[in-house]
């Protein structure tokens, strides 16, 4: 009776971390990151990496410029995230073009280091008639730690950069908008790894410089600071590294309450009656 009591207390055990598995998982599973609430989004574009709009996971922006700018944005990722970038670019009036022009989409990481898709439509042509255009860029999952040789994603800034590449020479400086979203999935505790790394988030926009032996000025300071947060990638909701829990920590214990089970009823099962003694010979 008392291994029957212990095999049903593991069992309620095991079946309580199942109804909570789920929940997890969730967590853990591909979704996009919410942006803000406050309906602030960025209407403009940099013209280049220091002067790069800085936007948040899963915020939309817009800009408008004319055909042949190079517009940067700047976004912040965590380790143990997917980045997705996309962006739809409207067009300038089809009787106002003079032939099919070709767009792309780039993304740097904070070195400023060009980092391949995986999957998307980094480059796309448009036909004189097409009225808009998109592209997409889905990143390699952003590693917490790497080798100084390898091109990893590291957690930290990533800019987006986005321009035509080849056009008739007389569409130059047509106006377009465009739009322009950045998102993140984590992709949970089976590809969770060791090591720990500073985010990459070098200043986007530089400020005034000064002689090492004076004395900063307070209004300088919030003056440069007012210059500069708007240009600054912000840090993500859950930090820049993937933090110590996972659902694998759901998973282990999982296999352990299993385990025991398991040995509780093979113990049930092989112990027998008990040592009988020999009956006396007459």
């Amino acid at each position: 009776m008392r291994a029957l009591r212990t095999a049903g207390a593991a069992f309620a055990l095991c079946a309580a971390l199942f109804a909570t598995a789920p929940v997890a998982a969730a967590d853990a599973s591909p979704s996009a990151s919410a942006g803000t609430d406050d309906g602030d989004e960025p209407t403009e574009a940099g013209t280049g990496f220091r002067t790069a709009t800085a936007i948040e996971q899963g915020q939309t922006a817009t800009a408008s410029a004319s055909v042949g700018d190079y517009l940067y944005w700047v976004f912040p990722a965590a380790a143990g995230q997917v980045p997705t970038v996309k962006a739809t670019v409207k067009l300038p009036e089809a009787q106002t073009r003079h032939g099919r022009t070709t767009w792309q989409l780039d993304v740097y990481d904070g070195l400023r280091r060009r980092q391949a898709c995986t999957s998307g439509s980094q480059t796309v042509t448009a036909a004189q008639q097409d009225a808009s255009v998109d592209l997409s860029c889905q990143l390699r999952r952003v590693r917490p730690w790497s080798e100084k040789w390898a091109n990893d994603p590291l957690p930290g800034s990533y800019y987006v950069r986005l321009t035509v590449v080849n056009l008739p020479e007389a569409d130059l400086g047509l106006p377009f908008t465009t739009e322009i979203t950045a998102s993140t999935r984590d992709v949970g505790g089976k590809h969770a790894e060791g090591g720990e790394l500073s985010p990459l988030t070098p200043a986007v926009r530089a400020g005034a410089t000064q002689a090492p032996d004076a004395e900063p000025s307070p209004d300088a300071s919030e003056a440069s600071a007012e210059d500069t947060s708007s240009h600054t990638a912000a840090e993500p909701n859950g930090g820049w590294g993937s933090g110590w829990w996972s659902d694998r920590w759901v998973w282990t214990v999982i296999g352990g309450a299993l385990g025991a089970l398991a040995g509780v009823g093979g113990y049930t099962l092989t112990r027998g009656r008990g040592f009988r003694r020999p009956p006396a010979a007459e």
